[in-house]
C-alpha cells in the first residue's frame, strides 16, 4: 500500500538565517502519537535545531503536539528525538561541527511514498547581516523583472 498524499512542514527562516553547504534526509525516532499527530499537521520545525549526545544525532526542540486521543500514553510536546543516519553520514558530519561557526538545521519534515516520517536536514554556517540585505535585494530585484515582464 502507497500513500500518495505527502505531509511536509517547511523551516522557513533557514534559508534566510543560514548558508546551506550540505544536505542529507534522515529518518527519525519517533512515538506512535507523534506519527498521528504529525500526520493531522500540528508540527512546527521554528527554532529546530541538532547536536550530537554520545556520538548519536539528536533534534532539538522540534514541536509535535500532543495527540487528542492519546490519553496517558501521550508524549512530551518539545522532547529530543533521535535522527536516524548512517555512521559514516554521522562522522562526516561531526568532524565539520566541530570547526567553528558550522551548524546542522531541519529544513522539511515530511511523509514518504512509504508512510514514514523522514527529515530534511543541511549543514549550515550563518549568514551575515550584509549577506542577508543581499537576499532581500535580489529577491526584490526579481520581483520587479517578474512584475515587468508580466505587464509586457
Amino acid at each position: 500500500m502507497t500513500r500518495t498524499n505527502t505531509i511536509r512542514f517547511k523551516n522557513k527562516k533557514a534559508g534566510f538565517e543560514y548558508e546551506i553547504l550540505e544536505k542529507y534526509t534522515a529518518g527519525i525516532q519517533l512515538l506512535g502519537t507523534e506519527i498521528k499527530s504529525i500526520r493531522n499537521g500540528k508540527a512546527s520545525l521554528t527554532e529546530t535545531y541538532c547536536t550530537f549526545i554520545n556520538n548519536e544525532l539528536y533534534i532539538k526542540n522540534l514541536y509535535i503536539a500532543e495527540y487528542e486521543m492519546g490519553g496517558y500514553v501521550n508524549h512530551e510536546p518539545r522532547r529530543d528525538r533521535k535522527l536516524l543516519l548512517n555512521r559514516q553520514e554521522l562522522n562526516k558530519l561531526h568532524k565539520k561541527i566541530k570547526e567553528r561557526g558550522f551548524s546542522i538545521i531541519p529544513l522539511t519534515l515530511f511523509t514518504n511514498a512509504a508512510g514514514l516520517v523522514k527529515i530534511d536536514i543541511a549543514l549550515t554556517r550563518g549568514k551575515k547581516q550584509y549577506d542577508k540585505r543581499e537576499g532581500i535585494k535580489a529577491k526584490d530585484n526579481k520581483r520587479e523583472m517578474d512584475r515587468l515582464n508580466k505587464i509586457r
